[in-house]
């Protein structure tokens, strides 16, 4: 009986501990960029930052860029419930911008309280740069979002991809700027992306009229 138990058990034993080694190294990582930023971050310094021996970390990760990108990745997978959110409650274009901004500077302060509370640098890891299939599925999914709202509000012919781009682009800016302000204000970072790309809207409908 013990003979046939036992495999399964050790099994499930190493796959837990696989899954605790790499959320420490995770964790690890997210903390060492958030104290000296990812450019000067290496991977001595994240293993340092944890109890397992050096050559652990290539058995989950390659690089410091490829922990990078598996924060980033971790961090939109915990964001898209947010905007899924926003999508069901938002009724016109103007009520989906500032409740999409307020849930995204939301998440950012959220995500970053620790490293807020000792006074280290930020890491805003949904923000960053990286191409992955996670954050392009974020991105289409706001692409979609926004020509639906403007398809119903009669603003149709305004360019979507160059509207997404800008969003976006106003977003990973001014979060980066938020989490270096003191108090750090997610509402009042929405409400000004929000008449930003409001105004913007405004403004790009006179001209294709």
């Amino acid at each position: 009986m013990s003979s046939i138990i036992n495999p399964p058990i050790r099994a499930g034993k190493r796959a837990l501990t696989k899954a605790a080694n790499r959320q420490a190294i995770l964790d690890a990582a997210r903390m060492v960029f958030a104290r000296i930023g990812y450019e000067a971050a290496n991977i001595r310094d994240i293993i340092r930052e944890t109890d397992l021996a050096s050559g652990t970390f290539y058995n989950y990760f390659k690089s410091k860029e490829e922990v990078f990108e598996a924060l980033a990745d971790d961090s939109v997978k915990r964001f898209r419930p947010l905007l899924a959110k926003v999508r069901e409650e938002a009724e016109d274009l103007e009520t989906y911008i500032r409740t999409a901004y307020g849930a995204y500077f939301g998440f950012l302060a959220e995500e970053n309280g620790a490293a807020i509370e000792e006074g280290t640098p930020h890491m805003a890891l949904i923000g960053v740069r990286v191409d992955t299939p996670e954050m392009q599925t974020v991105s289409d999914e706001i692409r979609t979002d926004l020509e639906s709202v403007l398809q119903k509000t009669g603003h149709g012919a305004i360019d979507t991809d160059y509207l997404t781009a800008a969003a976006i682009g106003i977003a990973r800016e001014m979060g980066d700027n938020m989490l270096k302000r003191r108090p750090v204000n997610p509402a009042a970072a929405a409400e000004f992306a929000t008449q930003i790309i409001i105004t913007s809207i405004d403004a790009l409908a006179k001209q294709v009229r």
